[in-house]
């Protein structure tokens, strides 16, 4: 499914969130599929099973799964999932620092433009439209 990066900077249960989220966000996970469980998900990924099961706690709370007791944890239909905010704010954060750094090299506007095309049709073409 993923890995995590022991030695990273951020913490252990933050790597299986944003991981988990990203599977999620991209389609890769879909509406009320099943999550492997807690007994699983650490096992495959050798972590401690209260670390997976803070991360769902965590991912129950920001509405990405929901919890069916005896059945495990699916993922929450994104109509019931409310915009992440703040995931939107960090994204228009790291684009305008990109944009910046490529001023900094020397690019035009239109050069910029052209970049930012060309990355939303390779994305589209993965299909993340």
């Amino acid at each position: 499914m993923f890995q995590v990066d022991l030695k990273g900077r951020k913490s252990i249960y933050e790597q299986v969130v944003d991981n988990l989220r990203d599977l999620i966000l991209s389609g890769a996970l879909r509406e009320d599929e099943k999550l492997p469980s807690v007994r699983e998900l650490s096992k495959s990924l050798t972590v401690n099973p209260n670390t997976v099961q803070k991360a769902y706690r965590e991912l129950e709370r920001q509405q990405y799964v929901y919890t069916v007791a005896g059945l495990g944890t699916f993922v929450e239909k994104a109509a019931d999932r409310p915009q992440d905010a703040e995931l939107r704010r960090a994204g228009v954060e790291l684009l305008r620092r990109g944009v910046r750094e490529l001023r900094l090299c020397g690019m035009e506007n239109t050069e910029i433009r052209g970049v930012f095309r060309a990355l939303l049709l390779e994305n589209a073409s993965k299909g993340k439209s």
